[in-house]
């Protein structure tokens, strides 16, 4: 009998309970002896001290288990929305997600961004009412945000009772109340089901079970059941729900192998280990992969629309050697050798894994996007030692290599490093990861934000290229603004006479990368480019022309267009005492934020806003003031729209800019590098 694989990730905004259900799961399961505990440091997926310390998850980590016969792959992501990431690289492993609310908190801001990407990746998913044992615990408006926040629809399928003992007990529906409640939750999605139900019958018991399955696997609907991790009440019921009606592996078994690599961690001992979620096919110790790129936002056109251009000309991936497999049992990584397919393991060795790159095919490439940087930081040793820079700048790029979003830049000879962040939480864990793990004490500048922009209205770009001899090289873009958030597009195919194919892909690859720096410095998106024009001269042009004009073409473009200039915006969610509404929206008005009508329940009110990260970054502070600490504040990523103060936002150019032509063709002709990122 073949083996039964479910990968799950377990999400939740931070403190819903996530690690604590993570952890009586792999005690149920029996992969842990005893039960560990978030507040003492002891549970089996917090492994880093800074995790123990903090008692807060900052690492996506994964275990196994075995329950009803289902080997289950449990990935337990961090909650807090500074390491958003991690929750972003493990969607594509997984099968289904069992996302955790509070019952009492109910649906909070991050909850709120993982439920859109878990629609925007049509991925199956189960909620957990947590903490209903709880004063205030109430399963009645976190349906009500569900069903208006998230696409599938909610179907409660578990009941809660307070015995006189106060002991709280949840049991799973069955019989007529499971049928009843089915028939119900299906009659918007099923005509079948509707004709039922308004007839007041109920589906077939086995009807109900299979079309249950269908729609939970077709992400129709999400199943919701109630329990209270810390105590494990609902826990047993919560795996045997999974493993009755949850999609397993071999929903996503691909013919061949093919796998994604979600996670990357180093050992001081082993080197690199690859956390891999296989799909079909099957890895042993020794064997040799093929790594293929991960996927790049910018290099695959939004909405779906026709990539009618000539494909980029990729170099071929090397192949490199499987050292060693390992899997998590027992609450410790054991050697297994071999991984196969539907299952997940950390493969060893792999020098130039990426997370996010596939092993074997792409053919379940995806590309998911849950959180964005927003804020740049300078890193520098703390007792400012020049001679301490490459040291750090390598730690920080083995780091980034775990977590992408902080993409350390550094150049040999500088003073100092760059990196992303977003927020006060991830800089102080780096902080500790750097101290620990590399015994380098670093010191982080104020933060800065992260502008954009975008081409200020539709147009040409132009530049040639024809002297000095011998070259030649003509490009002609047209730029179209497009919607917030709508990214890059590249379009358009000219006949091989007019420029030959291989030129057409130099123009495409090195407008990528102009896209790093724009007009004012910052990375420039939300515009539809198109090659309508280009020309090639068959005995003096030269590979490397294009590498030359086109930065010029693209530069000259936004020069002659205007390019308008984006700044990152919050979400911000604070509940609060009444007494506070008029601080608090007039802070809002004052950091050129817009409010939604407030919600009073009580003596307390609660708030929705969306703020521009730039004026906003004292805000916690003075709510926890006005406060005393009592507000509670959520805040998330919202996205980009124009900048509004009026002020011209400069980011120092990195390098030659194109539009001083001189100095950009002496630059270029003298020692450009054609990157192809």
């Amino acid at each position: 009998m073949a083996n039964i694989f479910q990968n799950i990730g377990i999400l939740a905004h931070v403190d819903a309970g996530k690690t604590t259900l993570t952890e009586q799961m792999l005690y149920r399961m029996g992969t842990v002896r005893s039960l560990g505990s978030v507040d003492d440091g002891t549970t089996a997926t917090d492994t880093l001290s800074v995790e123990r310390e903090r008692g807060i998850s900052v690492r996506t980590a994964t275990a196994s288990g075995q329950w009803n016969g289902v080997t289950i792959n449990l990935i337990d992501t961090p909650g807090h929305v500074d390491f958003a990431g991690e929750v972003e690289r493990s969607l594509p492993a997984l099968d289904f997600a069992v996302v955790v609310v509070s019952a009492v908190d109910g649906v909070r801001a991050h909850t709120e961004n993982i439920l859109r990407a878990l629609d925007r990746a049509g991925l199956p998913r189960l909620i957990f009412l947590n903490k209903m044992d709880q004063a205030g615990a109430d399963p009645a408006p976190v349906l009500v945000d569900l069903a208006r926040l998230s696409t599938p629809v909610p179907v409660l399928l578990s009941r809660a009772e307070h015995a006189e003992s106060n002991d709280f007990t949840v049991q799973t529906l069955a019989g007529h109340a499971f049928d009843a409640v089915v028939t119900e939750g299906l009659a918007d999605i099923l005509d079948e089901a509707a004709e039922l139900f308004l007839s007041d019958r109920v589906l077939p018991h086995e009807r109900a079970e299979a079309m249950l399955r269908g729609m939970i696997a077709g992400a129709k609907v999400a199943p919701v059941l109630m329990g209270a991790a810390k105590f494990g009440t609902g826990v047993p019921e919560l795996l045997d729900f999974m493993t009755a009606y949850m999609p397993t592996a071999d929903r996503r078994a691909t013919d061949g192998l093919s796998g994604i690599i979600f996670k990357i961690e180093h050992d001081r001992q082993i080197g690199k280990l690859s956390h891999v979620r296989l799909f079909g096919g099957q890895i042993r110790s020794r064997d040799e992969l093929i790594l293929l790129r991960p996927l790049d936002p910018r290099r695959h056109n939004p909405s779906g629309e026709d990539d009618d251009a000539v494909p980029l000309d990729e170099n071929p991936p090397d192949a490199e050697k499987v050292t060693q497999i390992r899997k998590f049992h027992g609450g410790r990584y054991t050697d297994a050798g071999e991984v196969t397919a539907g299952d997940i393991a950390v493969l060893c060795g792999l020098p130039s894994a990426k997370a996010g790159q596939y092993v074997g095919s792409a053919a379940l490439a995806e590309a998911y996007h849950l959180t964005t940087p927003f804020l740049r930081v300078k890193v520098t040793p703390a007792d400012g030692d020049p001679e301490k820079v490459p040291a750090l700048a390598a730690a920080l790029a083995e780091l980034t290599e775990e977590e992408p979003y902080i993409d350390a830049r550094w150049e040999n000879g500088q003073r100092e490093i760059t990196i992303s962040t977003t927020g006060r939480i991830q800089l102080e864990i780096l902080s500790s990861l750097l101290s620990e793990r590399y015994h380098i004490e670093a010191a982080f500048s104020p933060a800065t934000v992260i502008y954009k922009e975008t081409p200020a209205q539709a147009g040409y770009a132009y530049a040639d290229y024809f002297m000095p001899k011998p070259c030649w090289a003509m490009v002609k873009f047209k730029f179209e603004p497009m919607p917030r958030g709508y990214g890059v597009s590249y379009h358009g195919r000219l006949p091989s006479d007019k420029c030959f194919y291989r030129y057409q892909t130099h123009i495409r690859t090195s407008f990528y990368n102009c896209l790093e720096q724009g007009l004012y410095g910052w990375e420039v998106t939300d515009f539809k480019c198109t090659l309508v024009d280009g020309q090639h001269h068959i005995v003096h042009t030269h590979p490397l022309d294009f590498f030359v004009c086109t930065p010029m073409a693209f530069m000259n473009g936004l020069q002659a267009l205007g390019s308008t200039l984006l700044e990152p915006m919050l979400k911000l969610q604070i509940a609060a005492d009444q007494t506070l509404l008029g601080k608090i929206t007039g802070e809002i008005i004052r950091m050129q934020g817009e409010y939604d009508t407030p919600v009073f329940y009580g003596d307390a009110v609660s708030v929705e806003a969306v703020v521009p990260v730039a004026t906003s970054m004292d805000f916690p502070i003075k709510l926890a003031s006005w406060s005393s600490g009592k507000a509670v504040l959520s805040q998330s990523f919202h996205g980009y729209r124009e900048c509004r103060d009026g002020q011209e936002h400069i980011n120092p150019r990195r390098g030659v800019n194109p539009l001083d032509r001189s100095k950009w063709i002496l630059f270029a002709r003298d020692g450009y590098k054609i990157s192809d990122k």
